[in-house]
């Protein structure tokens, strides 16, 4: 038997558990490494017995063939875990310690990093801005939808919680630190969520459902999601989200509905991405719609939190524009409001540690927003085919079997 096992991206629809190199203190050569990144030294680094690793949209988006990711790339971005080895360099990390995993990787020496930019370290990828494990133009760093995975700048990038076992009692809720839930939490923030506010969110899949909950916690008055997902409208509705189904309600009569009149909401959240569809029953891909959408239902002088995916590559798009992500946008429109964007990969490291000491207060209980489900290793390709017919469920793989929660997928 290998000494290590993860999940590989095999083309459109198709992952497989595949054997590993145990890892080490080195960037090896391997399927989407940059050459510049080959042999890339490591002393800063650890290496972790992955005790939780989740499953994301953005890999569903490399699952289907609409990225262009290469075949046999180690897939994973969302880890926790046990640090059982440390490098020459690491001075505050020991062995032992129970962590997560920021999905940004970053150095903490470059500019940004010194800014809380960490989601565009300028040093750990030779590609460009920015980085994060099993990610297609990522730079090559291994995924951690495995039993092991190495962890560059340790001391810097790992979230060491303070009590192990507290940590394992809410590892489902911590789990959701190392991306879902700043991620969501940051669309709000950027959104401009506060006491009061009235927000709505585009897609309630994991994400959006963390935006609502980070919604919640910045105090808004009315949060409402819209998603074409019974299932998971349902899922947002069970924590006092107000729904909007979009496959038989427009936005704005639904906003107009709930919220008494046609002013439009303070705040707008697009966490669908790219792959967004048109409104209606049966509607086609359309991936300008939720952008759109979100102009023309936020107030003005308003702003566009937008943590979903949008990619520079994207074989599967609808027409040549779409395929280098480019899309017809009512820019004049959010001009004409005043509207304010921010975009792009969430800089986890500014949020992690205050999220992580409201699950640890109870304050929160994100597992059960967006419905933990902890699977196996080895059931890991079928719970991409469940995520990707539209499971209202968040599948967390249980590599080694240490939160004993682990499900058998029929």
């Amino acid at each position: 038997m290998s000494d290590n096992r993860g999940i590989a991206y095999k083309g459109p629809g198709k992952v497989e558990v595949v054997d590993l190199e145990f890892p080490d203190f080195e960037l090896h050569d391997g399927p989407g490494v940059n050459p510049a990144n080959v042999g890339r030294q490591l002393p800063h680094a650890a290496i972790l017995k992955v005790v939780t690793t989740n499953i994301c949209g953005s890999d569903q988006h490399m699952v289907r063939g609409r990225t262009t990711a290469p075949e046999g790339l180690i897939l994973g971005h969302e880890i926790t875990g046990e640090v059982i080895e440390v490098g020459p360099g690491v001075e505050f990390i020991q062995k032992g310690d129970l962590c997560s995993v920021p999905f940004n990787i970053s150095c903490g020496r470059c500019v940004n990093c010194k800014e809380r930019k960490t989601e565009i370290c300028l040093n750990v990828n030779p590609d460009r801005p920015g980085s994060a494990y099993g990610y297609v133009d990522m730079g090559g760093w291994v995924g951690g939808q495995a039993e092991y995975v190495v962890v560059p700048y340790a001391d810097w990038n790992l979230l060491r919680f303070p009590d192990r076992d507290q940590a394992m009692e809410k590892i489902l809720d911590l789990t959701m630190l190392s991306d879902i839930f700043p991620t969501g939490y940051h669309g709000a923030v950027s959104a401009g969520v506060g006491p009061g506010s009235t927000v709505y969110i585009a897609g309630a899949g994991p994400v959006g459902l963390a935006a609502a909950v980070g919604a919640q916690l910045l105090g808004a008055s009315a949060v409402i999601v819209g998603d074409m997902n019974a299932d998971r409208l349902s899922q947002a509705a069970s924590f006092g989200c107000e729904t909007i189904d979009v496959s038989s309600e427009d936005p704005g009569q639904g906003l107009a509905r709930i919220l008494g009149h046609e002013r439009g909401v303070d705040c707008g959240v697009d966490a669908v991405g790219f792959e967004a569809r048109g409104h209606g029953h049966g509607a086609a891909e359309a991936p300008a719609t939720v952008l759109n959408t979100l102009m023309d239902i936020t107030k003005a002088g308003g702003a566009l939190g937008i943590p979903g995916l949008y990619v520079t590559g994207d074989p599967g798009g609808i027409d040549e524009a779409a395929k280098e992500g480019s899309l017809s946008l009512r820019l004049g429109l959010g001009w004409a409001k005043s509207l304010s964007f921010t975009m792009g990969q969430c800089p986890v490291m500014k949020y992690h540690r205050a999220l992580m000491a409201a699950i640890l207060a109870d304050k929160v209980q994100i597992a059960q927003a967006v419905q933990a489900t902890v699977i196996s290793l080895d059931d890991a390709p079928a719970a991409y085919a469940k995520f990707d017919a539209g499971a209202a469920r968040k599948y967390v793989i249980d590599p080694h079997g240490v939160t004993g929660k682990a499900q058998a997928l029929a």
